[in-house]
Parts: C-alpha cells; sequence; structure tokens
C-alpha cells in the first residue's frame, strides 16, 4: 500500500502523471471555490462542500505524509503549516460554531499556487519560457487575496466601512496600487499595521509585475566566467563580461 502510495506521489508512470495532474486540479477548484465563495452568504451547500474539500485535504495530507521519507523536514514547510490550517477552516463547520472564524483562513491554500507552477513548469514549454512574469503575477495574486481575508477577518463587524468580502478586497486592491481613494480606512492599531503591510508589501510586489511585463525577455543562464543569469534571448556573448554562452534553446524565437 505504501509503495502504491510512493509511486503514485513520485513515480514517472503515465498513472502517477494523471494522479498528480488530478491533484493538480482540485487544488485549482479549490482555489477558485476560495475565491468565489468569500463573496458569497453563507449557505449549507458551502458548508457541505468546505467538509467534503476539508475531508479530501486531510487524505491527501496522510498520504503525503506517509510517503514523505523525511519527515521532520515534512513538517518544516511552510505549504505543510498552511494545510493543517486549511483543513482546520474548511471543517470548522464539525468542529464548532465557536470556530467558525477560521474559515477566513482558507485562503492560505493559495500557497498551493507554488506547487502548481513546479508542476506546470516541469511539463509545458510556456511556463519555463514566462516563469518571470508567473511567478510574479501569482505572488501579487496569493499577497492580495491573504491580505484581503486578514482584512476581512479582522475587520468586519468592527468596521462598518468593511461590510464583506468585497469591501476588504476594494481596500486591498487601491491601497497595493496607490490609488487610495480613503473611503475605507482601517480601525485600530492593528489596521494600521496591516494598512501599513499591503503599502509596502503590495506596492513592492505590484511593481515587480510591471518591472518583468514591460522590460525586454531575458533567458536564465548562468555566464560560466562572471556568474550574470540574466540574458537576451538571442544571446551570443555576456554583455557584462564578453565570454562565449551558448545558451540552449529549442529553435524558436
Amino acid at each position: 500500500m505504501l509503495k502504491e502510495l510512493r509511486n503514485l506521489y513520485h513515480g514517472r508512470s503515465k498513472r502517477a502523471h494523471r494522479f498528480r495532474y488530478a491533484l493538480l486540479a482540485f487544488d485549482m477548484a479549490t482555489i477558485l471555490f476560495v475565491i468565489v465563495t468569500s463573496f458569497l452568504p453563507m449557505a449549507p451547500w458551502i458548508l457541505v462542500a468546505d467538509v467534503a474539500i476539508g475531508a479530501v485535504i486531510v487524505l491527501d495530507f496522510v498520504a503525503r505524509f506517509a510517503v514523505e521519507e523525511r519527515k521532520a523536514a515534512f513538517w518544516r514547510r511552510l505549504t505543510t503549516w498552511a494545510d493543517v490550517v486549511a483543513m482546520l477552516s474548511f471543517l470548522a463547520p464539525l468542529l464548532g460554531a465557536q470556530l467558525g472564524f477560521l474559515r477566513v483562513l482558507r485562503t492560505l491554500r493559495l500557497l498551493h499556487a507554488y506547487q502548481m507552477l513546479g508542476r506546470l513548469r516541469q511539463d509545458f514549454r510556456l511556463f519555463r519560457k514566462h516563469e518571470e512574469v508567473i511567478l510574479a503575477a501569482v505572488n501579487l495574486a496569493v499577497f492580495l487575496f491573504v491580505m484581503t481575508g486578514l482584512i476581512h477577518a479582522t475587520q468586519a463587524g468592527r468596521n462598518p466601512q468593511i461590510g464583506n468580502y468585497a469591501d476588504a478586497l476594494y481596500f486591498t486592491v487601491t491601497t497595493l496600487t496607490t490609488t487610495g481613494f480613503g473611503d475605507i480606512t482601517l480601525q485600530g492599531t492593528s489596521g494600521r499595521m496591516i494598512s501599513v503591510l499591503v503599502m509596502i508589501v503590495g506596492v513592492t510586489l505590484f511593481l515587480r509585475l510591471a518591472q518583468v511585463l514591460f522590460r525586454p525577455l531575458k533567458v536564465r543562464h548562468k555566464c560560466p566566467s562572471c556568474g550574470l543569469m540574466l540574458h537576451d534571448a538571442d544571446a551570443v556573448h555576456c554583455k557584462h563580461c564578453g565570454v562565449v554562452l551558448n545558451i540552449k534553446d529549442e529553435g524558436l524565437v
């Protein structure tokens, strides 16, 4: 049983690839569910879906732990603890109404977007070619929705300007894009600190995305002489030291 699980999670067979892409599809569907339902009022079908998704996450978590050879390293990963929190948040209806606040932490499931990129990068040239742009966009999206969830969790009910998730998202977007209309402000010391965090980190991520979108396309190739990593796609010599690069490509311009 354990050997079969290890083959599914780490094997190279077609069956293993199909299994991992099924998990990838589940992660994508879960992230979409998290984002969409954040805008909706609580309903019985959402609670049922929460529990069902939580159960699948638990099974996947247990299976990944079982096949992990380095158990200690498993617990040192950020995604491991994000999954623990996500499991609690999805299973909150079973844990009692007093733990319902954990539901807002479902946005930590967005950290699985990085695992998606790792899998897709291995299989698709498009992802490898535009890796910097995709990674910058994912960084911004993950930060955006995690901070929106945090703002909604800490301000809804105590701040009349944050009545729903859409209000929190609106504030986050206007802040990190430096628009700052001023019609919504966060209350209390914690609210001010969250605003500072959104402004500093969010603006940085936003500018990073703009930078990789508008600068000329570069390829990653370490220069054997000076160590410069980024070069023009058609570069023959390193711009820094002039050494011949021999950048491998697939014959496409």
